[in-house]
C-alpha cells in the first residue's frame, strides 16, 4: 500500500465515525498529515507510537538499518498538524448538540477555548520531530482525530449497549476492555476522580476526540441539560475544578490508553479493507490489539 492510499484510508475512516456524521463532507483533519515522505512510497512495515519524536525516529532509523522499515507513524501530531491542533476543536460543537445545547451557546465557549489553544501552542517548536525525519530520509506520518474518533464511537456505543447504573459499573465495563485492562496493570487504568462510585450514573457524556479538552466553563451547562457523568481520556487541573463546582461524576479512562484503543480501531479497519496484515512494530506507549 502507497503512504498516500494510506493516509486517505486515515481519514476516510476518521470521516466515518466523526461526531457530526457520515454525511458530513469531511476530507481531512488539519491535526493528520504526511509530515515527510514521498507519497508513492510503498508500505508494509510501519513504527508506531502514541508520541513520537526525536529519540523515537532515531531509534526507526536504527530498526531500518537492522531490518528494514517503511514508516513512522505517530499518534499525536507534530510540525504543521500540531500547530493546526486548535482548528479541529469545531468538531465539538456537534458533541455538545447532541447533549441539547445550543449551537449558538456551544460555539461561543468554544472558540474562546480554540483562541486559547492556539496561543498555547504557537511559541512550540513544531518542525523538531520532523527536522529530524527528514534528516534521517525518514517517512513520518501522524494519524490524530481520526484515530480519537474511532474511540469516541466504541466507548459512545459501548455505554449505551451495556447501560451502567452507578459510577462503578463504568469503569467495570471499560475494564473489559483489552486497552483499559492492560493500563491497569501498569498502574494506570480507568479511575473516578469526582463523585462517589455507588453514584447514579445518569446521563453520560463521553469526551474522547476533538483535539484537546474543551471549554472549562460548560461543565455547569452540560449539568443543567441532565449530563450527570462525564467520561474522559484526561482532564486538567483548571477543568476538574470547573467539574467539581459543576457536581458532576468523572470517569478518566485513561490517555495512552484511550489513545491505544483509536489507534487499534483505525489499524484494524485499515488492514480489513486492504485484506492483509501490516507490519506493526509498536513502540512510545502503543500496543497492537487486533479485533478480527
Amino acid at each position: 500500500m502507497k503512504l498516500s492510499k494510506l493516509y486517505s484510508q486515515v481519514l476516510k475512516f476518521g470521516a466515518e465515525r466523526d461526531p457530526r456524521g457520515k454525511k458530513s463532507k469531511i476530507s481531512s483533519y488539519e491535526d493528520t498529515a504526511i509530515l515527510f515522505g514521498d507519497p508513492d512510497t510503498e508500505v508494509k512495515k510501519i513504527l508506531v507510537g502514541i508520541d513520537i519524536e526525536v529519540p523515537e525516529l532515531l531509534l526507526a532509523d536504527r530498526i531500518r538499518q537492522q531490518e528494514g522499515l517503511d514508516l513512522v507513524l505517530s499518534h499525536h501530531p507534530e510540525g504543521k498538524a500540531y500547530a493546526s491542533l486548535h482548528k479541529v476543536m469545531q468538531l465539538q460543537v456537534a458533541m455538545l448538540k447532541g447533549l441539547g445545547m445550543a449551537q449558538g451557546v456551544a460555539q461561543k465557549f468554544l472558540d474562546e477555548r480554540m483562541r486559547e489553544v492556539e496561543r498555547r501552542v504557537m511559541p512550540q517548536n513544531h518542525t523538531r520531530p520532523v527536522d529530524a525525519a527528514r534528516l534521517l530520509n525518514m517517512p513520518f506520518m501522524c494519524a490524530h482525530t481520526p484515530a480519537d474518533n474511532h474511540v469516541q464511537k466504541f466507548i459512545t456505543d459501548l455505554m449505551r449497549k451495556r447501560k451502567p447504573r452507578r459510577v462503578a459499573d463504568i469503569v467495570d465495563i471499560l475494564m473489559e476492555v483489552p486497552e483499559y485492562a492492560q493500563a491497569e496493570k501498569n498502574s494506570a487504568g480507568p479511575r473516578i476522580i469526582s463523585g462517589n462510585p455507588a453514584k447514579y450514573a445518569g446521563l453520560i457524556s463521553v469526551e474522547m476526540t476533538g483535539g484537546t479538552e474543551g471549554s472549562a466553563e460548560i461543565f455547569g451547562k452540560l449539568y443543567k441539560k441532565g449530563v450527570r457523568t462525564l467520561i474522559c481520556m484526561h482532564l486538567g487541573e483548571e477543568h476538574f475544578k470547573k467539574v467539581k463546582d459543576a457536581n458532576l461524576n468523572v470517569v478518566i479512562a485513561g490517555h495512552i490508553s484511550s489513545d491505544n484503543l483509536g489507534l487499534n480501531l483505525l489499524l484494524d479497519n485499515i488492514e480489513k479493507e486492504q485484506k492483509e496484515r501490516l507490519q506493526i512494530i509498536s513502540c512510545s506507549g502503543f500496543t497492537r490489539v487486533r479485533r478480527q
